[in-house]
């Protein structure tokens, strides 16, 4: 078995970026997901559209686009990144009762967008969040992770995979 290391660390222990100068580009791609739960009501609030706000969906969809591109900007090592899609999905699971948010960040380069598809999941639930606050400050955000991620040296990775 092979040992494993923190990248970001540098041989005395200090923080650094890691240099992917000499990585091979490939395409590469990474899918995150997490739910924001609420009251029934609260949620049938946004689906009619009655938010005080605005579009809840449509105004979250953005803010997860942006900060997926972003994600440099917050998170110290990251690399900025020229990316190529990013899309996020927010479907409705009465179930929760809430809301579910997927990310997919794609691009090709010598360097993976899991923190892209993570920033973009998050930033969208805490838009949600903001924006229906005043009907429902009981919300929870949860289950924030990445489900897939492909490319690069490592290939495929799947949170199913991991878990059986």
């Amino acid at each position: 078995m092979s040992e494993t290391k923190l990248t970001h660390l540098a041989e005395d222990g200090s923080a650094s970026m890691v240099d992917v100068g000499d990585k091979a580009e490939t395409m590469r791609e990474a899918i995150a997901e997490g739910t924001i739960t609420m009251k029934a009501e609260t949620l049938e609030l946004i689906r009619q559209g009655d938010m005080k706000k605005g579009d809840v969906i449509g105004v979250a969809r953005i803010a997860g686009i942006m900060a997926a591109k972003q994600t440099s900007n917050l998170i110290p090592l990251c690399h900025p990144l020229m990316l190529t899609k990013i899309a996020v999905d927010i479907e409705e699971d009465a179930s929760l009762p809430g809301l579910r948010v997927q990310s997919t960040v794609r691009l090709s380069g010598k360097t993976g967008v899991e923190m892209e598809a993570l920033t973009a999941c998050s930033v969208a639930c805490l838009t949600i969040y903001d924006m229906a606050k005043a009907a429902d400050k009981g919300m929870e955000i949860g289950g924030i992770k990445l489900i897939k991620k492909t490319g690069g040296k490592s290939g495929e990775w799947t949170a199913e995979n991991e878990a059986g």
